[in-house]
């Protein structure tokens, strides 16, 4: 099964040689200022530059003031935008139609009932991001490392259906990213703190069994 893969939060020349080199298909840099993952559009903008044309660079956004999202737009080379705040669709069709970008919506999901908010997208986003809810008060909304039921998003005992492309996310790991895969049928993941030393310190070696274990899939 091919799988493809987003090493999210990438901020050094040494971590994205790392994903590059075990063969990440997406690459993400966050613009949010209470991540311990956050990027200046100038940093981000040399090490997008780095990227071959086979790997796409996806700029996080938590709801961006959409002044911030020209002056990112307009100093990094992003083929995607991922919305992971309280967007609505409306903001994310205008964003998509305004900068000519790809679009991905990040939903937070706890229960099942949180999966029925991807069908208001339909029209507005190309992808949705399934990650964990984190707690009412966490400062971040993704990013902590939690995972969620991946039963939810099993179609046969789950019965959903998504209605638009998508990718899992929340809590993966080199050591459950097979489990998860297996459970969901996703065939596109994304990691962020499960390849982390420390908040916001990625590690090479865990970037690259990550990869690894994706690639063994």
């Amino acid at each position: 099964m091919s799988v493809r893969t987003k090493i999210c939060g990438l901020s050094t020349p040494e971590t994205l040689a790392a994903a590059l080199r075990h063969g990440a298909s997406h690459v993400g840099f966050i613009f949010f200022p209470k991540s311990p993952r956050n990027v200046d559009p100038d940093r981000a903008a040399l090490l997008a530059r780095q990227l071959p044309s086979h790997v796409a660079a996806v700029g996080v956004f938590v709801d961006p003031a959409p002044d911030l999202l020209a002056q990112v737009l307009s100093r990094v080379p992003l083929q995607v935008v991922q919305l992971h705040g309280r967007e609505r669709p409306a903001f994310a069709a205008e964003v998509r139609d305004i900068h000519g970008v790809e679009l991905w919506k990040a939903l937070p999901i706890r229960a099942r009932a949180d999966l029925a908010a991807a069908r208001d997208y339909v029209g507005a986003a190309d992808r949705i991001l399934y990650d964990a809810k984190t707690p009412e008060d966490a400062d971040l909304p993704g990013g902590m490392g939690l995972r969620f039921d991946w039963k939810l998003l099993d179609r046969d005992t789950g019965g959903f259906v998504h209605p638009l492309p998508w990718l899992l996310s929340g809590g993966l790991d080199a050591g459950n990213v097979a489990e998860a895969v297996g459970i969901t049928g996703a065939d596109f993941v994304d990691v962020s703190s499960g390849v982390e030393s420390a908040p916001g310190v990625k590690d090479v070696d865990k970037i690259a069994g990550f990869l690894q274990a994706v690639e063994r899939l």
